[in-house]
């Protein structure tokens, strides 16, 4: 087992700061050389506590206003405007980028925080999950329509 301090966040295993034992391998192979992990090492604390203090400026502060951000989002559905083919099919495919995109100022969200669990990549609607918090998610309509 590798002792490592992860980057960035990596779902199922933990967020940026955190120090996680993984497997020699997969912190070999996938973690450290995606920059994703660093590996740990005792001076290495000061650096723990620079990413968990930029992760808390970046976070909501509180539950309150994560909950805030919840209702503001589930409100009303984002629509994002793409270019599509005559059969609705999409060039490409809508990204997470491209729904923050579309939110403007409604609600600042993290694209990392949003999960698309299916591809999206022809008009319609869609539900994707915005983690706002810990503790609270929201679910928000997209309504992917062609562009004239």
């Amino acid at each position: 087992m590798a002792k490592i301090i992860l980057t960035h966040e990596v779902n199922g295993l933990g967020v940026a700061g955190d120090v996680v034992e993984v497997k020699d391998g997969y912190a070999r192979n996938y973690l450290v050389p995606r920059k994703l992990a660093t590996p740990w090492s005792a001076g290495a604390e000061k650096s723990i506590e620079a990413m968990r203090k930029a992760r808390r400026t970046r976070e909501l502060h509180s539950i309150e206003d994560a909950q805030a951000a919840r209702d503001a989002l589930q409100a009303k559905p984002v629509t994002v405007t793409v270019k599509a083919g005559a059969n609705g099919r999409l060039f490409g495919a809508v990204t997470t980028a491209d729904i923050v995109d579309a939110l403007g100022d409604r609600a600042k969200v993290d694209k990392r925080r949003i999960q698309i669990v299916n591809p999206i990549k022809t008009t319609g609607e869609y539900t994707v999950k915005v983690t706002l918090h810990n503790d609270v998610q929201a679910t928000l309509d997209v309504h992917v329509v062609a562009a004239s």
